[in-house]
């Protein structure tokens, strides 16, 4: 008896930056796609795929919530009222703190995962602000309906400030304790050196004893972010100083992160110059809308390959 033609299913495909069933999904949780926010059961904390988008500082917002060990910016809301300090690692990995001069510490490295992470941090400081009492703030359960952080805020640019350790955890203690101290020094430990390029928006360098980088958030379309740089890598233009190299690059939050190796010792000043340079020369190329060449379409898929998708 002959057997029955089977017919395999072909994979679903995916447009550009979109997340696949079977690939991790986005939200950190190490699940698949399918198996999380991707699920019927998943659909009630849909997946946001740029959730700070119009938000002022957008980019360096990605950077503090995934690549900067330690750095902070104040906040202004909309309704004016209580003193808001954003920064990218507090204590305990607390979302938020009520201080004792009732400030209000909003953290964004933090572990809520449900799929909208400016909505979470909305709920957090509006939960925040409405305590008086200092201490630890979170969410222990998925926010709802509500606004987003962007919201919340005036529309006012980002004035971030990179720290060498963690030290402004305790800049409001006039005498930290033992544990405070002990609790500083190892996260000082586990922090690289980082810096905030003054030339170019959110593009941060960072020595990690190995080899440094440049790892640099920028607010373009994905498609048309690939193809500049492609343009630019053919042409022999992505190179900020000698012996570095365009590696790759992240995706977080719906942008892409271009990420240079560089040689030790390249330090963050000698790169102010060449990355001023090398973003006038990435307007151009998005500029240019005619086809690519064959060896600018073989730069972009070798591009498109070294994506390392982080939310």
């Amino acid at each position: 008896m002959a057997k029955k033609s089977r017919t395999r299913s072909q994979p679903t495909a995916t447009a550009p930056g979109e997340v696949g069933p079977r690939q991790p999904c986005p939200c950190g949780s190490g699940k698949r796609y399918k198996a999380c926010h991707g699920s019927a059961d998943g659909a009630a904390a849909a997946y946001v795929r740029r959730p700070f988008q119009g938000m002022p500082g957008e980019c360096d917002v990605i950077a503090l919530r995934e690549l900067v060990p330690a750095a902070t910016a104040p906040l202004t809301l909309r309704d004016g009222g209580r003193t808001v300090r954003l920064a990218s690692l507090l204590p305990m990995a607390a979302p938020a703190m009520v201080r004792a001069s009732g400030e209000v510490w909003l953290g964004l490295q933090v572990q809520h995962q449900y799929g909208d992470p400016a909505r979470d941090l909305a709920a957090v400081l509006e939960k925040a602000l409405g305590t008086q009492e200092p201490g630890i703030v979170g969410l222990t359960s998925a926010p709802g309906e509500g606004p987003r952080l962007q919201d919340l805020l005036a529309d006012q640019s980002l004035e971030v400030t990179v720290h060498d350790g963690f030290g402004y955890w305790i800049d409001d203690v006039d005498d930290p304790d033992s544990a405070m101290q002990a609790a500083l020094e190892q996260a000082n430990g586990a922090a690289s050196p980082t810096a905030r390029l003054r030339g170019v928006e959110a593009a941060y360098w960072t020595d990690v004893s190995t080899k440094e980088h440049l790892r640099w958030v920028m607010p373009h379309p994905e498609d048309a972010l690939l193809d500049a740089l492609a343009r630019l890598h053919a042409a022999g233009q992505d190179r900020l100083v000698e012996d570095s190299r365009l590696v790759g690059m992240f995706r977080a939050h719906g942008l892409l992160t271009p990420v240079w190796d560089l040689p030790l010792g390249t330090g963050a000043e000698a790169l102010e110059e060449p990355a001023a340079a090398f973003g006038a020369a990435l307007d151009d190329a998005l500029a240019d809308s005619s086809d690519l060449t064959t060896e600018q379409r073989s730069a972009r898929a070798g591009l498109a390959n070294r994506q390392v998708t982080l939310r």
